[in-house]
Formats: C-alpha cells, structure tokens, sequence
C-alpha cells in the first residue's frame, strides 16, 4: 500500500469492483467526448488547455487522509464555471491520467476510481449546483464567485463520498466504514473550503476581465431582447 500516492493507490480497492469503475469512467467519459463537440470553438478550446495546466498545478498539493488516500484540490467546478461540464469533466479525466501514467499519483488499477470521483462525480455534483445557484444569484463577478465557493464545497465532499462508495463494495482493509466516511467527509470539506476561495477568486477575476471566455455567464445569461423601436432607433 502506498501511503504516499494521490488519489486512491492501488490495493485500497479489490479488482473486480476497480474494474467495474473503470467501465463506468470509459462510458462516462466517452459520452462527455461527445457532448463535448457541440461546445468547443475558438473560445473555449484554449480556455481548456489553461484549465487543465491551473488544476494539474493545484491538485499537486495533497494531504493524507487516509493510509493510500490522499485529500486535494479537485478543480471541478472551476473547470465546469470556465468550460463547461462536459469539457471540464474531460480536463479533470485529461490531468488524472497525466498524474498517474507519468508521475504514479494514483494507481494504475485505482483509475477508474479516481477518475469516477473526481472527473464525473465532483464536476456533475458542481455543474448541478452552479446552476441552481446561477437561477437565485446575480450574474456578476461577485455572484459568480459565490456559487463557485458553495459548489466547490459540495462538489469536494460528494467526491469523497463516492470513494467511501467503492471501499463499501470492495474495500481490502480492515478500517471502519463509517469512521472513512466521517474523516472523509470532514477534511474534504475544509478542502473543499480553500478550493471555493481559489475558485470563486479566479472565476470572478476572469469574469472582470472577459467575462465572454466564462462558460457559465455564456450559458445562463439571459440574452438582450431589442424591442422594434429600438431597433428603429438604432438604424
């Protein structure tokens, strides 16, 4: 067991129940490819390359929670604010990937798991709750950074969750499930805390700036309706 991995290291889990994660992560992956294409464009394609460069630089500061289970930074719901859910679940899947096959972060066997966690889970947990929030709050710099705080929070914890999930189904050590389910659950929220004032600070200054490369602005805006006399107006 490697007590100094990110992620879940291999072993945490028993094979069969990694195996059937990893299924889930391919399909959920491949639907999220795409989806993904209707979003993509000039805008957004390199907005995702800086999204992923920020996460994989934020997820490299890791705390042991757990022997083999580390807690971090997840980025999900900044990705999913900036890019959307679809292409934010792929740069999260993107940076997992990279960590584990080139730097071991992660075991080999635990990808699936990783990935179902924090790429799928943790970014729908966020997406869902940005719009909710994004329905109640202004659309401004400051409202945007708000609903980043809350859903990043929520969408840490949820992540977490969904390991206390697997070690139910396939756990391999002798720990209490619902002594990993509280400590889970308890430091992932004050991680998710420091993510929320890290995402909500960079969404709300690149909503200042160009609030037009801000995927969740583009998409829950209302557009502006000009009237006819206004449009005569204008001519």
């Amino acid at each position: 067991m490697d007590a100094q991995a990110m992620h879940i290291a291999n072993g945490i889990v028993n094979g069969p129940v990694s195996a059937i994660f990893t299924v889930v992560a391919v399909a959920a992956l491949a639907v999220c490819v795409v989806k993904a294409r209707a979003d993509l464009d000039d805008r957004l394609a390199p907005m995702a390359g800086l999204v992923a460069a920020f996460i994989f630089a934020v997820q490299m500061l890791n705390f042991q929670v757990l022997p083999g289970v580390s807690g971090h930074l997840l980025g999900g719901t900044l990705a999913v604010i900036l890019v959307g859910p679809w292409v934010g679940a792929l740069c999260i899947a993107t940076v997992l990937m990279v960590q584990c096959l080139l730097f071991a972060d992660g075991g080999l066997t635990a990808i699936g798991l990783n990935i179902t966690n924090m790429a799928i889970l943790g970014t729908a947990a966020g997406y869902l709750l940005v719009v909710a929030l994004m329905k109640v709050l202004p659309k401004t710099p400051g409202g945007l950074g708000t609903t980043a705080l809350i859903a990043s929070i929520v969408s840490v914890t949820v992540a977490s969750q969904g390991f206390v999930l697997e070690y139910a189904l396939g756990g391999t050590t002798e720990l209490s499930l619902a002594g990993i389910a509280t400590t889970m659950a308890g430091v992932h929220v004050l991680i998710g805390i420091g993510e929320g004032i890290i995402a909500a600070t960079t969404v709300a200054t690149v909503a200042r700036v160009r609030p037009d490369l801000v995927y969740a602005l583009r998409r829950f805006r209302k557009p502006v309706v000009t009237t006819a006399p206004e449009m005569e107006a204008a001519a």
